[in-house]
């Protein structure tokens, strides 16, 4: 069989160093443009290609980054797999994704994520125990919670950063237009119960209502789930008449789609005439014609460039973990009345 290529031949043929030849290779290295063009066209001609476990063996770096995910029926989160996935290639690292449990900790993939010796990992949609966070800080991973804190506290809320929308600054855009619409009855459908984003979203939502003098009049947990946040709805508006919510926020678009159908189709509502609906995320499917949902939209880009980020400054460097904010915006479109 024929022998393949090492890197040596390729520094003989392009009369520089191996070391050349590894920085060439290595995105993000220092190298000059003229000796990038040598090296580039001594692997071609010799049909070279960089051997990148080889590489691990020898920089201990494996230039994997674990992500980590539980909920993919959100139709969120599909984009946040192709806009982190560009962006860490783009780096010169691979995602690897792994499935956790949904509701449950992601203690259960840890230690096949390990034994990938992944430079980092993001948790998106999975929670952070105390168990992985102590196993992580052990081995010197890095651990990025992308869309969510841990709200227990303890070592896993201090052994891992965060990317996070400004949630209660949602919550209390969508409490302000609600009131200002002219509804008066409002009502929270929730994700999870011990989900952060969740929380905070309620919270500002409840706050802004307070502040305008208005309270929650109900509210029901749909558990981030379409056919579970359908049944919360008919609980909601089981009793029909004066006592009925007129608005709704619910956790995520997710749960506001599953709202609008029941609504609309099962409850012979108007929407948003009787009812206006408020959803969270701002997903490709809150656009389409059939829905229109107003939302409050997460920027998918700058907590993926932030999260890409604090990852890349923690690989390398000894930084405490830190938690980052990206502000959110109100996307306005047919569920809430119009301006008066």
């Amino acid at each position: 069989m024929k022998t393949a290529p090492r890197a040596q031949d390729v520094a003989d043929l392009a009369d520089v160093s191996q070391s050349a030849v590894s920085r060439t290779f290595t995105p993000g290295a220092s190298v000059s443009e003229a000796t990038r063009r040598k090296v580039l066209a001594a692997a071609q001609k010799l049909g070279y290609r960089p051997n990148a476990l080889a590489r691990s063996l020898i920089t201990r770096r494996s230039r994997i980054v674990a992500l980590v995910m539980s909920y993919l029926e959100n139709q969120f989160y599909p984009l946040v797999i192709e806009k982190l996935s560009q962006k860490l290639q783009k780096e010169g690292y691979h995602v690897l994704m792994f499935i956790a449990e949904v509701d449950e900790a992601a203690d259960g993939v840890l230690a096949e994520i390990l034994q990938y010796q992944v430079d980092g990992i993001v948790m998106a949609s999975a929670m952070l125990s105390s168990n992985v966070a102590r196993s992580c800080a052990e081995v010197g991973v890095p651990v990025v919670q992308f869309n969510r804190v841990s709200i227990l506290g303890g070592l896993a809320r201090h052994a891992s950063s965060s990317v996070t929308s400004d949630n209660y600054a949602g919550g209390q855009m969508a409490a302000r237009l609600l009131v200002q619409r002219g509804y008066r009855r409002f009502a929270y459908l929730a994700g999870l119960e011990d989900s952060s984003t969740s929380i905070e979203r309620e919270r500002g939502f409840v706050d802004g209502l307070r502040e305008l003098g208005h309270a929650l009049h109900r509210r029901e947990v749909g558990h981030y789930d379409f056919d579970r946040a359908q049944e919360a709805v008919r609980r909601l508006f089981a009793d029909p008449g004066p006592t009925a919510p007129d608005a709704l926020l619910a956790g995520n678009d997710h749960m506001a789609i599953a709202a609008l159908d029941v609504l609309r189709q099962e409850l012979g509502l108007s929407v948003p005439q009787d009812v206006g609906v408020v959803g969270f995320d701002d997903v490709p499917q809150a656009a389409w014609g059939a829905y229109r949902l107003t939302t409050i939209r997460q920027e998918v880009e700058p907590m993926v460039d932030a999260t890409v980020a604090l990852l890349r400054e923690q690989m390398h460097a000894e930084l405490q973990p830190r938690d980052i904010v990206v502000p959110c915006s109100l996307i306005e479109r047919a569920t809430v009345r119009a301006e008066p």
